[in-house]
């Protein structure tokens, strides 16, 4: 005989704030980690980061002018909601990164382990926004309308795109780098392919 399903219990207020805040700051360190050891990473994030090696300008400022377009997709496709929460996150994320320089130093970090480690860092700080209608912007909002409406793997969307960015940072960055930021991407892409499943999740 079949158990009953577990009836869903939307989040408060309260929820949805923690998740931001907490989502966001994991977010923030990993990209921290990631521009201490020279490392990239995917979508938007992954322009900005060459943006800001090429250019001297601060990571959190370009990653916030980059993640800007993608807000008309989540405004038009997934709602007022979900396009607020994002923005909230995103210029929380870009704050928190401009600002962890002066309050977070690294005196020792390995590049293979700041890419495995930030990689899940970013990877669990994504988990929670979307669990809670929310994103960092820019791909990530791309990879949850293909989920919402497609039924695709936000994880696998994210995963994919993130790879050929990095993998096109080979003109920009040494090839170690490279591989090391593939090994963040896959760390980040997993977290959200395990995690992150159509129909597994029951909060809303």
């Amino acid at each position: 005989m079949d158990s009953p399903a577990p009836d869903l219990l939307a989040h408060t207020w309260i929820d949805d704030g923690h998740a931001l805040i907490a989502g966001s700051l994991f977010v923030a360190l990993g990209l921290t980690m990631f521009a201490h050891a020279g490392l990239l990473t995917g979508g938007v994030a992954g322009l900005a980061f060459l943006a800001s090696y090429a250019s001297g300008f601060g990571l959190g400022l370009c990653f916030f002018a980059f993640s800007l377009p993608f807000f008309w997709l989540s405004w038009v496709r997934l709602g007022r909601e979900f396009t607020l929460k994002s923005f909230c996150a995103v210029a929380l994320v870009s704050a928190c990164t401009t600002l962890a320089p002066r309050v977070v130093r690294f005196e020792l970090l390995n590049p293979w382990v700041a890419a495995v480690l930030g990689g899940f860092l970013i990877g669990f700080g994504l988990l929670a926004l979307l669990r809670h209608r929310a994103s960092v912007g820019g791909v990530n909002i791309l990879a949850q309308w293909l989920q919402q409406s497609r039924g695709l793997s936000a994880g696998k969307v994210q995963m994919s795109v993130d790879v050929v960015v990095v993998l096109a940072a080979f003109f920009v960055v040494p090839p170690v780098r490279v591989l090391q930021s593939v090994v963040g991407a896959v760390a980040i892409g997993a977290i959200l392919t395990l995690n992150h499943r159509p129909g597994r999740y029951l909060g809303v």
